[in-house]
């Protein structure tokens, strides 16, 4: 079995036309307006909330600003109940708002947050749970809601991974009290780096326009301790130019997450992430878990296609709760299923440029592996 000629990584970055951005460069040479609220911003932000059919979208220079000044806005307190099998930037917003991670078990089939696990961790300083949307699949929407009602809680989603995403019908958007969307490089949608928050609460619009920019009501006058987390005017140009390419990006990421599964269907120990039903996801990741009877551990695999010059993710490890920063926050919860899943999961090659034929190819190198390491076993015993 061949190496790939050229590395082929976990994401790549897709662009429109360059000719397209150059013409929107002249656009904003033309017009000297670089930042600051400016018409593409704008233009932007009515599109994006359009298309997900929120009362308002707000668009940041990335989403782990866009996170912290959500949460900001809210008036949170004391401790919010969040997952922790995410990205570190969920627990980091926490904590720049002085907010205490409550860390709570998932759910083994689509990794979100277990809605079981949930309420007997809610004391009277738990002031909202903060679920995350991993690799684009809706959290169980109706459990949460329902516990978040009952014990006066705010419901965000670090929705990082799901633009673009709907289900049963409904934009992913739409659900809580806020979203929040990255729009970094790495994302089906970007603008470069930068991100959104949706919200339902239109009285929410003002207090976050005035975080994102200083607390300035006016040129003479500061209302609040803002910072300075706007998104410039190129920026937005890449999102209006990739709003365009969406509907043909996803459909290319579906057919190689078909091909995928496809091809790895009857490769013992390993098990592809499905859709729930009612989802129309982006297909913005394709994860899947290696389990004993692959044959060799999910890092092994990892460390293999390396020399295929596959290169893979190891999406979340380790887990928040246990990178350094964090181990002084007291985890009450042994949280079985995120431990056992975070030495599972590999995250394969997902872009809209992928070719199927290599997509192909990378099933075969790790089909090859697991019949290297079976084989091995078969002659060690």
């Amino acid at each position: 079995m061949q190496a790939f000629d050229d590395p082929i990584y976990v994401t790549r970055p897709s662009l429109p036309p360059l000719a397209d951005f150059v013409s929107g460069l002249q656009q904003i040479w033309d017009s000297r307006w670089l930042t600051n609220d400016g018409p593409l911003v704008r233009q932007l932000e009515d599109r994006l909330a359009a298309a997900q059919g929120v009362a308002g979208a707000l668009a940041f220079c990335n989403g782990t600003l866009a996170l912290q000044i959500g949460l900001q806005a809210l008036n949170l307190s004391g401790s919010v109940i969040t997952t922790p099998f995410t990205f570190v930037a969920t627990s980091h917003a926490l904590f720049w708002n002085k907010l205490q991670p409550i860390f709570s078990d998932i759910d083994p089939t689509n990794f979100n947050l277990d809605p079981a696990r949930i309420e007997e961790k809610i004391t009277p300083w738990t002031t909202a749970i903060l679920a995350v949307h991993v690799f684009g699949e809706p959290c169980d929407h109706e459990a949460l809601a329902d516990i978040a009602s009952r014990h006066n809680l705010k419901l965000i989603y670090d929705a990082a991974h799901a633009f673009g995403v709907r289900t049963r019908g409904q934009s992913i958007a739409q659900l809580g009290d806020m979203s929040m969307f990255s729009f970094h490089a790495t994302k089906v949608f970007h603008t470069f780096e930068g991100g959104m928050l949706a919200f339902s609460d239109p009285a929410l619009q003002r207090r976050l326009g005035h975080l994102r920019n200083f607390g300035f009501e006016s040129e003479v006058e500061v209302v609040m301790p803002g910072t300075n987390a706007k998104m410039n005017e190129v920026q937005a140009l890449m999102g209006l130019l990739m709003l365009d390419r969406m509907d043909s990006m996803i459909g290319s990421q579906a057919c190689i997450a078909q091909r995928y599964r496809q091809c790895l269907q009857d490769i013992p120990g390993i098990v592809c992430s499905l859709p729930a039903p009612g989802t129309e996801g982006n297909h913005g990741y394709f994860s899947i878990r290696v389990t004993g009877d692959f044959g060799c551990s999910r890092d092994d695999l990892y460390e293999s296609l390396k020399k295929f010059n596959v290169f893979t993710r190891r999406y979340f490890y380790p887990l928040v709760c246990d990178h350094s920063c964090y181990r002084a926050v007291t985890v009450h919860d042994p949280l079985p299923v995120a431990r056992r899943v975070t030495t599972e999961v590999l995250a394969l090659p997902m872009y809209p440029e992928l070719s199927l034929d290599d997509v192909q190819r990378i099933c075969e190198i790790i089909r090859h592996i697991h019949d290297g390491k079976t084989d091995n076993g078969k002659r060690d015993g």
